[in-house]
């Protein structure tokens, strides 16, 4: 009987337990409402109004500068002196700068012989260029490959080198410093530099060089990338979005005032004086194009930005690879901002706007505040203030300050503008990563030299869906599972719900989509999706 009775009392014990545990934390949250999180959470809905506005200010103020660039005509040419280099029959290609065109790689099998071929392909007085192509590849039979392409541009005349080394010490900019230590380019003047997806048009050098030669106070032109890919998917859609303002606003924009901005790491020319009086190449962060850039511009040195020319080039198409590509350009810039702070500071060549823009426009709210607060306040702070309905958050920086800011970053791919709201939709879920990675830079942990190359799938899908019979492909669970984007679709879907239920602003609308975006991400139905051979 006392047996029977105590497995009759047991469960009503674990439901009492239960009730316990509710009412417990229910007293607990209403003991800490008022006094903790009510406080807390309107202190984070400040900071993110202010960092808002910075972004916002910053969006506008760029946004005037490239309509008075366009009304006035600030063309290149106009601020630069521009003139094609004359023959000289006397000294014959002697009169010709010698260029160095650098390629460096990594295991590119889909896309090497397309940026080889490019470089090889270039206009230029044959004796006075050289081709570099500095890999540091991993698989013996995709080194094999490539040194055997070089030999075979070599037997056509052009002045080719392979160069390797034992260690992949630095990554890229371990490669490129290497490169410049070979005798033969003590003899260059100009250094090229293309990734290895990178395809210049033959008259690339005939329209950059020339603005290095005729003005000594260029160290740097940089040109404008071209996305061969960006039909593939809507991920591609979207990042050609992101990247079209970037060139379109904030490189021009830095052209036009500062003569500053960050190098792209790619399809652009150096003055190798200058690359050298910077301090050369340097492997301390994972952004060593804007470190050399930024180095060089506290010496002195101003940049030029070329975008009527165009340079072909691929988008990462798999969401792996892009958010690697996006950890490193999060990050790098973020922890770059650490070291070199202290320094542009006690700078004394540069005048004292320079670096306000450097340290504030380009490092504080570009590349730190841009991330920062499009992840904690859309994500995180503006859906919490529906569970504590005490704060709120005013409808200029709920509405009216995020549609301002899209519109202007839409401006730069019209074609997309269809798409505008799965690009805020997908850049929301990538603020994550990027967020992630700008603490992590700015504390220096764990991952913060992380470098993986991004991975170029060229034709590659396309040739295997021309050579083999389609069959049904593999994935592994795990690979397409990612645990964080779920956590936080789980957290927006909650307080959409909550919302829907007890609110007043109606957020649930966004809410729902937003935390449907991070769905699709979490469970990789995103980008273009490689099936396991």
């Amino acid at each position: 009987m006392d047996r029977l009775s105590s497995t009759t009392v047991l469960p009503d014990a674990f439901q009492g337990a239960r009730d316990d545990f509710s009412m417990q934390m229910g007293l607990i949250w209403g003991q800490i409402r008022a006094p903790l999180i009510v406080p807390l959470l309107q202190l984070a809905v400040t900071v993110c109004l202010i960092m808002s506005l910075m972004l916002f200010i910053e969006r506008v103020y760029m946004g005037i500068v490239i309509v008075l660039v366009k009304l006035f005509g600030r063309k290149p040419e106009k601020r630069y002196k521009w003139e094609p280099i004359k023959d000289d029959v006397e000294f014959g290609n002697s009169a010709y700068p010698t260029v160095l065109v650098q390629i460096p790689m990594y295991n590119e099998r889909e896309v090497y012989q397309l940026s080889i071929g490019a470089a090889c392909g270039l206009s230029w007085p044959s004796d006075r260029i050289v081709i570099q192509v500095l890999d540091d590849s991993t698989d013996p039979i995709i080194k094999d490959m490539v040194e055997l392409e070089c030999q075979r541009w070599a037997s056509k005349g052009i002045n080719i080198k392979y160069e390797i080394r034992d260690n992949r010490n630095g990554y890229k900019a371990g490669a490129l410093k290497e490169g410049m230590k070979h005798s033969y380019v003590k003899h260059c003047d100009y250094v090229a530099i293309f990734d290895a997806d990178f395809q210049p048009e033959p008259d690339f050098l005939w329209r950059t060089i020339p603005f290095l030669v005729h003005n000594p106070e260029l160290a740097l032109v940089q040109t404008r990338w071209k996305f061969v890919n960006a039909d593939e998917c809507l991920m591609t859609r979207m990042q050609e979005m992101s990247l079209d303002y970037h060139f379109t606003v904030e490189q021009e924009v830095g052209s036009s005032t500062y003569a500053f901005f960050g190098f792209n790491g790619t399809a652009g020319a150096w003055r190798i004086s200058a690359l050298n009086e910077a301090g050369g190449w340097k492997d301390r962060t994972t952004v060593e194009d804007m470190d050399l850039a930024v180095r060089a511009s506290l010496k002195g040195w101003k940049f030029l930005y070329l975008g009527n020319i165009k340079v072909k080039n691929e988008l990462p198409s798999t969401l792996k690879a892009y958010r690697y590509q996006q950890h490193r350009w999060s990050c790098g810039p973020a922890n770059l901002f650490r070291k070199m702070l202290k320094e542009i500071i006690r700078n004394k060549k540069v005048s004292t706007w320079k670096k306000v823009h450097v340290i504030y426009s380009f490092f504080l709210v570009r590349k730190i505040v841009a991330h920062i607060v499009t992840f904690i306040f859309y994500c995180v702070v503006l859906p919490a203030t529906v569970l504590v309905p005490e704060v709120e958050v005013p409808k200029w920086g709920a509405v009216y300050i995020p549609s301002v800011i899209t519109i202007l970053n839409a401006v730069g791919t019209p074609r997309s503008l269809h798409l505008v709201v799965f690009w805020i939709l997908f850049d929301n879920v990538m603020s994550l990563h990027r967020t992630k990675a700008t603490f992590i830079g700015l504390l220096e942990a764990g991952r913060v030299n992380e470098w993986i190359v991004t991975e170029k799938l060229g034709d590659a899908l396309k040739a295997k869906a021309a050579t083999k019979a389609p069959k049904k492909p593999r994935f592994r669970f795990g690979e397409r599972l990612h645990l964080l984007e779920l956590g936080v679709g789980a957290f927006l879907f909650f307080c959409g719900c909550y919302d829907l239920s007890f609110g007043k602003n109606h957020y649930f609308l966004y809410l729902y989509l937003q935390s449907i975006a991070f769905f699709l991400v979490g469970f990789g139905f995103v980008g273009t999706i490689v099936p396991n051979s």
